[in-house]
């Protein structure tokens, strides 16, 4: 596959986002996503020059990238979808053009007027379940999913450090890596959170009792299904925690 001029400015795009906020887990989610785990792993240098900050990192990023294209040429319209979906937040320029067009995006930074953006950072380890209150044993199925992998997991009523509960939920997802919300019930809140954590790039992992909850805008996401009775919930912690694995493919390692 020959990359074509527009792409390889593209990919000086890519490169930038990618060297400002890839840490190694975020390369082999990348690996996993696209089946190019092997090109990560096998250069010599990436991961290397990643966790000792040299000189050399951008180069290299710049050589597994073409590696992966010129392995599936698909791959370069997967990348920056991919990159799109977990870093477009209001922090970050929308520099990645969309999986279905060769033409980028305009650049795009905005401040919400709703919210304050909060001066703390994203948690690598954090895992955001936004469902009912009433659903406590619901959460709890998700929260030791999370244990499992000694990943953090919270939900908005465990804190109160803002003067109004939306900045409280707003923050939460700002700073987590991976959402769980569950469907179960139409709650008009749960869909509301779910706005805002794809506003912010967040990964969504949505959870439901019943298919019938799924609203048909959040349609072509695929959900899990599970049973509230005791099996169900502890088949929905094991569900949980095989998806987190691929979210979270080395979460020893931040």
């Amino acid at each position: 596959m020959t990359i074509t001029k527009e792409q390889q400015k593209e990919l000086i795009e890519i490169k930038n986002q990618i060297a400002k906020h890839f840490t190694k887990s975020d390369w082999l989610d990348l690996g996993y996503t696209l089946g190019a785990y092997e090109v990560i792993e096998g250069h010599s240098r990436l991961l290397r020059s990643l966790s000792f900050g040299d000189e050399d990192y951008e180069g290299n990023i710049l050589e597994v990238l073409t590696e992966i294209i010129k392995k599936d040429p698909k791959n370069f319209n997967e990348i920056k979808s991919h990159l799109a979906e977990k870093f477009a937040t209001p922090l970050v320029s929308d520099l990645i053009s969309t999986a279905h067009t060769e033409t980028p995006k305009r650049i795009v930074t905005f401040s919400p007027q709703v919210f304050t953006i909060p001066n703390k950072q994203q948690n690598d380890k954090l895992v955001t379940v936004m469902l009912p209150f009433k659903l406590q044993k619901s959460f709890e199925a998700v929260k030791q999913a999370c244990n499992n992998l000694s990943l953090d997991c919270a939900k908005a009523d465990d804190i109160w450090e803002n003067p109004t509960f939306i900045q409280d939920i707003f923050e939460l997802i700002f700073t987590c890596r991976v959402v769980v919300a569950d469907f179960s019930g139409k709650n008009p809140n749960v869909f509301y959170e779910v706005g805002i954590a794809h506003t912010l790039g967040k990964t969504v992992v949505p959870i439901t009792q019943s298919m019938a909850d799924v609203p048909s805008d959040l349609g072509h996401h695929r959900a899990l299904l599970y049973y509230p009775n005791e099996q169900g919930y502890k088949d929905l912690t094991t569900e949980i925690e095989k998806r987190l694995k691929t979210l979270f493919p080395d979460p020893f390692d931040f």
